[in-house]
């Protein structure tokens, strides 16, 4: 079984929070691929279906950001889970927005989602960054974590959540490269070899032409009688 886990707060305060890309990513996921409705369970509300031919758990931790390790490891010692079964979608400021990466293990940089986490099952376990862009000084960083996206910001958002959705079956495989082929297929869709060439326009055709009547008749007069009208 995998277990993925969106990182968020709970709460309709929060719902369009940048900090809450975690939770829509999985929300997407889960409403893309036929999973059942969320029940409530290990401190937050969790979903459970199929990927391709893996078993995968989702769970949204409604523990509040800053405690959602309590919530991680609560689910993953209930299914005897190994850290490297466990991915964890958050935002990521280090990002521009609409970039996505993938990282297993590494520190927390400071995220406090991942910092509780590491606190509980470790570092082992993969991350899907989802950037969010950084609002250009540390101290404007916790407000613009907690503001909604912008109106502006939503074609981009929807394409990286379609990505990632998209992609979810091949994560759940395993297979990180072709999970973020499938995001960039959305965020960067390939542009035609070359602009198609405009056909010529076609040009009327020409109108026949008009048949154009002799001056005269041809002369079918015997020579005799071309004589004999001259002296006339």
């Amino acid at each position: 079984m995998q277990l993925f886990v969106g990182l968020g707060n709970p709460g309709a305060k929060y719902a369009r929070n940048r900090h809450n890309i975690g939770f829509l990513a999985v929300d997407r996921i889960a409403e893309d691929h036929g999973f059942p409705p969320w029940r409530s369970k290990f401190q937050g509300v969790i979903t459970e279906g199929r990927l391709g031919t893996e078993k995968v758990l989702l769970l949204k931790p409604e523990t509040f950001m800053n405690l959602s390790g309590q919530s991680v490891g609560e689910a993953m010692r209930f299914y005897k889970l190994t850290p490297e079964d466990v991915v964890v979608f958050h935002d990521e400021l280090d990002l521009a927005p609409g970039k996505v990466r993938v990282k297993q293990g590494g520190g927390h940089a400071g995220h406090n989602g991942l910092r509780s986490i590491h606190g509980h099952i470790g570092a082992e376990y993969t991350r899907v960054r989802l950037g969010i862009g950084h609002p250009g000084h540390r101290d404007r960083v916790s407000a613009y974590v907690l503001s909604d996206f912008a109106k502006a910001e939503q074609d981009w958002l929807d394409d990286v959540l379609r990505g990632v959705s998209d992609g979810a079956t091949d994560l759940a495989a395993g297979d990180s490269g072709r999970f973020m082929n499938a995001v960039a297929l959305r965020v960067n869709p390939p542009r035609s070899s070359g602009a198609a060439k405009t056909a010529p326009a076609s040009q009327p055709p020409e109108p026949a032409a008009t048949p154009v009547e002799p001056d005269t008749a041809p002369d079918a007069r015997s020579p005799l009688q071309k004589l004999v009208d001259k002296f006339r």
